[in-house]
């Protein structure tokens, strides 16, 4: 899960370089934390959030297919 949420922030962004993913929690839950810097927060999160909600919806996905749950928090940089 982390991998692909990587892979989606760092095809968005200008600086792909700056793209951190870090996964956390056990079991079942898991938390995956995404930061980019300031320029591309808009790129990531999109207008009204629409782009973040797609990449929560793909993530989700991904945790179901597993037996899990997940969620994403964009991190202020």
């Amino acid at each position: 899960m982390k991998e692909l949420i990587e892979f989606i922030a760092k095809s968005l962004v200008d600086h792909p370089e700056q793209v951190e993913v870090r996964e956390s929690g056990g079991g079942s839950r898991v938390r995956v934390e995404l930061s980019v810097t300031k320029e591309d927060m808009g790129r990531v999160i999109g207008k009204s959030g629409k782009v973040a909600n797609a990449i929560r919806a793909l993530l989700r996905v991904a945790a179901e297919r597993e037996g899990k749950q997940a969620t994403l928090d964009v991190m202020e940089p």
